[in-house]
């Protein structure tokens, strides 16, 4: 078996993201956290590191000591949300932090058990991460394949307002934060939210998967921003992105997203983010 798990910010010090690998008697849980973007204007509980690296790491720490005590995936997520819940009541103190400020995060966590000489993957998923999984006759599957129909609206505003000869990004920023702040309200607040966040209203609505993985498989866990290389920039197809981490390491493909980034970043076409935290974590089973 082979394991590996990366996580880069997009800024130097500064990361959203988390990605990590935990084993345990019963097997192996691959996770990956892409912490939303804040749209307020300031940080209310951590002011160094950001409230969204404080969601993402106190979220982490949580879950990993639920993993460790063997806690169904769903029991483990709402009680790990819980526990950073009341942190964050004890932060606030009685302050009033707008909905908007609140911060949320994408979750996705595949749980390998062994299974009859191969594994089976028992899949958790809130928000937009991806996971793939190369068989060992070289098919690569999307596990589970969420569009986020909210980042072609996204898309379709910055075209717009680009159209208007508004490309300056800070003036284009202001005019899109009225629509992300009302849709941040909406993912903290909705019923059965598919966003990782603070107070789910009527506990979480993930995308739940069960699939078995015969000997020789690899699973492949990517936040949207490692991702980039294929469906964003369309550097690699998921085959080629699969043989590139496989044969080379994630971090050859991490190398190859920050060049293309650092490059492209004087004429490409406007965009929210010019680069984006990118985090992954590869699994591959022994033949």
């Amino acid at each position: 078996m082979h394991l590996e798990a990366l996580t880069s910010g997009a800024t130097a010090h500064h990361n959203e993201d988390w990605a990590g690998a935990m084993q345990t008697t019963h097997g192996t849980d691959l996770i990956v956290l892409d912490g939303a973007t804040s749209v307020a204007e300031r940080d209310y509980i951590d002011p160094v590191q950001g409230d969204v690296c404080w969601f993402v790491s106190r979220f982490a720490e949580a879950l990993g000591a639920a993993v460790g005590a063997g806690m169904a995936q769903d029991e483990a997520v709402e009680q790990s949300v819980a526990a950073v819940s009341l942190t964050f009541d004890e932060h606030v103190a009685g302050r009033q932090i707008p909905l908007y400020a609140w911060p949320i995060a994408a979750l996705s966590w595949v749980r390998v058990r062994p299974l009859d000489g191969g594994h089976r993957l028992d899949l958790y998923c809130l928000g937009d991460c991806t996971i793939l999984m190369r068989g060992p006759d070289g098919v690569v599957r999307d596990l589970d394949p969420f569009v986020n129909s909210q980042e072609a609206i996204v898309r379709a505003e910055v075209a717009r307002l680009s159209a208007a000869g508004i490309d300056d990004p800070a003036d284009r920023m202001a005019r899109l934060l009225p629509m992300l702040r009302e849709r941040r309200v909406f993912q903290n607040t909705t019923a059965h939210t598919n966003a990782l966040c603070l107070r789910p209203k009527g506990g979480f609505g993930p995308r739940r998967y069960t699939v078995e993985a015969p000997a020789g498989a690899s699973v492949l866990v990517m936040s949207d921003g490692f991702f980039r290389l294929v469906d964003t920039y369309g550097l690699h197809t998921p085959e080629s992105l699969f043989a590139l981490c496989t044969e080379h390491g994630l971090q050859a493909a991490l190398d190859e997203l920050r060049r293309y980034e650092t490059a492209a970043r004087a004429g490409a076409a406007p965009v929210v983010k010019a680069a984006d935290d990118a985090s992954a974590v590869l699994w591959c089973s022994a033949p």
